[in-house]
């Protein structure tokens, strides 16, 4: 049986739409909990601020789920920015680029109770000026597959290829990645979804978010196949 895992919804979701990526990883027998994040708790990140807030209600989660099922270790799955953040709250250094947290500490380093950790569609790089900072602080305090004692597991969705045409999905890659003609989710290039040392994963036909007539990483069928790498 796999270990329970906790969901950390990407950037400006809430909960809800994750209810169907719970539901099908419990029909593969993995009991799972998404962070109760409403829209509106990511307001204080918007432009590049600080997300401590977010980090801070996903240990919460974290904690009750360990509590709730009488175990010292779960798995962790971050989905588009959730999948950078949860890198964050794996680490051991300070998170100190903005003023605003200097007084404040991230909860204990999860390290030492994730097992695994999937991203999914995650933007691990970034061109975007005020994202940046946040993923500058991530990939150079914890480049690539960081900690040894924590399995990576980097899903890229290839769905969509970027064209000038589709001026949403062209300049969404060309944000992230550098180049609008690459393929990705219709959100994020594979290339960008992908990190140094980690079990890197593409799925076809898999769009970023959940859309109707179409696949997400979320879809039951889609989750079959990234489950299979929870601890």
């Amino acid at each position: 049986m796999a270990l329970p895992t906790v969901i950390l919804p990407g950037y400006l979701a809430n909960a809800q739409p994750y209810q169907e990526m719970e539901t099908a990883l419990a029909k593969q027998g993995v009991a799972a909990a998404t962070v109760p994040l409403r829209r509106r708790d990511w307001l204080p990140t918007v432009g590049g601020r600080s997300v401590i807030d977010i980090v801070q209600a996903l240990d919460a989660t974290a904690q009750r789920v360990m509590v709730d099922h009488a175990c010292n270790k779960i798995n962790l799955v971050g989905h588009s920015a959730g999948g950078w953040i949860a890198r964050i709250y794996l680490g051991e250094a300070p998170y100190d680029i903005h003023s605003s947290d200097r007084d404040r500490t991230l909860p204990r380093p999860a390290r030492s109770h994730v097992s695994t950790l999937v991203t999914l569609g995650t933007p691990h790089t970034s061109q975007e000026r005020w994202t940046r900072r946040n993923l500058d602080f991530v990939n150079q305090t914890y480049p690539g597959a960081f900690y040894n004692d924590v399995e990576y597991i980097c899903v890229a969705g290839k769905a969509i290829e970027g064209k000038k045409a589709d001026w949403f999905t062209f300049n969404s890659y060309k944000m992230t990645a550098g180049s609008g003609t690459l393929w990705g989710d219709g959100v994020v290039p594979v290339s960008a979804a992908h990190l140094d040392g980690a079990r890197n994963i593409v799925l076809e036909d898999v769009q970023h978010s959940p859309r109707k007539n179409a696949l997400w990483y979320g879809s039951h069928s889609v989750v079959k196949e990234w489950s299979q790498w929870l601890a």
